[in-house]
């Protein structure tokens, strides 16, 4: 014999018939502790130090890989203007190019 018995009832009422604590008020505190910590923490941190905690210690030197990059960059180009404007003035520094 199968007995099948459905009980409608929202979670409260299971618990108070059950006899079990009512939690309720204890996490919504424990909730608001940690909202506040939270939000205290986070007007502590700027952009900058929040990306230091969370990228890994290599991360951290972008800015000077970045740098590098583009002094190196720039100085290929300046080199590479300063070659064709030696070219386009020819040997005695005639600007047509003619050589005389």
């Amino acid at each position: 014999m199968k007995v099948t018995i459905d009980i409608e009832c929202t979670p409260e009422e299971a618990r108070t018939f059950l006899g079990l604590p009512d939690v309720q008020p204890m996490q919504r505190a424990l909730l608001d502790q940690l909202q506040d910590r939270m939000s205290k923490n986070l007007a502590k941190m700027d952009p900058e130090s929040m990306l230091r905690t969370w990228l890994p210690a290599g991360m951290q030197n972008l800015e000077q890989i970045q740098r590098f990059f583009w002094n190196q960059v720039s100085g290929a180009m300046r080199s590479a203007s300063s070659s064709s404007s030696s070219r386009n003035t020819g040997e005695d520094g005639d600007s047509s190019g003619n050589s005389k």
